[in-house]
């Protein structure tokens, strides 16, 4: 290695440590107690050495010619374009996905699995907001808000028109998309900052309706949710719904992991079908659409694609999907209220949908039980998951800014035509 580049190195580990130091050094150094502020040093002191000796480390690894070489060969391998045509050993992947995904539940705890339940949740978020910001191009902040009307419109239906889980599943998917559609009018001459504002303030008057609403919605005492029967049976251990519980129909012993059991395989049912519903939109001309309006809307009017349409049909196909990630929300925790319906969320289910990809399908997958395991797994460190999660989004954003997995494109080779 060349002295400019020891000296380079040197000098970028020092200019990020600063950064860091006066960036995070007053939240490391004092300490809150009582009544009086305490400073500690050794803790500003282990921040800065382990940035500046993680820095420099790592800027020299990335100088190494074998580091390199891996890296190249890691990014070629996960920019491979797919092909038209599955192979078998692609069928053979899928299909082992697929045992794994249905042996899961019988294979963890009950606990385990309610994350899982969660996971999933998040894919169907992810993939609703992947429509909007991810194909259309469209910065939606305030997604939260379709997550909440799913999640309200099962349960005031059910509380006001009686409707069984069944039937509130399609009223609060077509009321989440009425209200994407609503939203959608006033946002279509908008772009960049302005849309990310727009929907901002949409998120957050649906909360304070919902939280000032009181006589209607329950307000911040919030409201029961009905549980979800199988043809009448139910999974509580009396039944609450003039119907049969589950446990005395097949004879068994009550037990709550029933109600997880089938919470689960109707969501993993609902997520295959939603993946396949996305998956054949990007292929359709609507799809190819969104892909034109996202990178140039200019050029998108010149070829003939209606924007009006466009955004109408992203925002309001988005809110349906993340409505129905709100009823199965609503349904598996059988209570809601409107501080689970925070910024925070949105926040969230765009990081998702950022940090496994714009666009692809498979990545949000990825992200979703990578960000919903993890915060799980890494419990004991309650206190620095979000600095973890931020230091880990700062890095993927320079290391891999189009995500975990890239958005690819089918293609099919041209045929090459016989010399004349």
């Amino acid at each position: 290695m060349k002295r400019f580049d020891r000296i380079h190195i040197l000098k970028d580990a020092l200019f990020t440590t600063l950064i860091v130091a006066i960036l995070l050094g007053p939240f490391f150094s004092f300490i809150l107690k009582g009544f009086s502020v305490e400073f500690t040093g050794y803790r500003l002191t282990s921040l800065v050495l382990c940035v500046f000796v993680g820095r420099l480390v790592f800027s020299l690894l990335l100088k190494n010619q074998k580091v390199q070489h891996l890296l190249q060969k890691i990014n070629r391998s996960l920019y491979q374009k797919t092909k038209v045509v599955q192979t078998k050993s692609h069928r053979r992947s899928l299909i082992i996905i697929a045992i794994i995904a249905l042996l899961i539940p019988f294979m963890i705890s009950k606990y385990w699995l309610s994350v899982a339940i969660i996971a999933l949740i998040y894919v169907l978020l992810g993939l609703g907001l992947n429509i909007v910001v991810g194909l259309a191009g469209l910065l939606d902040l305030g997604y939260v808000a379709f997550y909440a009307i799913g999640a309200y419109g099962v349960a005031l239906s059910a509380h006001y028109l009686h409707l069984g889980f069944w039937s509130a599943l399609p009223f609060a998917a077509l009321l989440s998309a009425l209200f994407g559609a609503i939203l959608s009018f006033p946002v279509l001459r908008m772009h960049g900052d302005y849309l990310a504002i727009v929907t901002l303030g949409f998120g957050e008057i649906i909360r304070l309706i919902l939280t000032n609403w009181a006589s209607f919605t329950g307000g911040p005492n919030g409201i029961e949710v009905p549980d979800l029967t199988l043809f009448g049976l139910e999974f509580s251990r009396v039944a609450k719904q003039h119907g049969v519980p589950f446990h005395e129909f097949f004879g068994l012993p009550y037990d709550t992991s029933y109600r997880y059991f089938f919470i689960y395989f109707v969501l993993l049912v609902v997520v295959t079908l939603m993946l396949r519903f996305v998956n054949r939109l990007k292929q359709m001309p609507l799809g190819r659409a969104w892909e034109a309006l996202r990178e140039d809307e200019i050029a998108c009017r010149s070829l003939g694609i209606n924007p009006v349409v466009t955004k109408l049909a992203a925002f309001t196909l988005g809110a349906m999907i993340g409505g129905i990630g709100g009823v199965f929300f609503a349904t598996f925790e059988e209570f809601i209220n409107p501080a689970s319906f925070t910024f925070l969320e949105s926040a969230l289910i765009l990081s998702i949908v950022v940090l496994g990809g714009m666009g692809s399908s498979l990545g949000v997958v990825l992200a979703a039980i990578l960000l919903t395991l993890l915060p799980e797994l890494f419990r004991q460190f309650s206190e620095y998951r979000m600095l973890f999660f931020g230091s880990v989004m700062v890095l993927m954003m320079i290391w891999r800014p189009q995500g975990l997995i890239r958005m690819s494109r089918q293609w099919i080779a041209p045929k090459v035509g016989h010399e004349r």
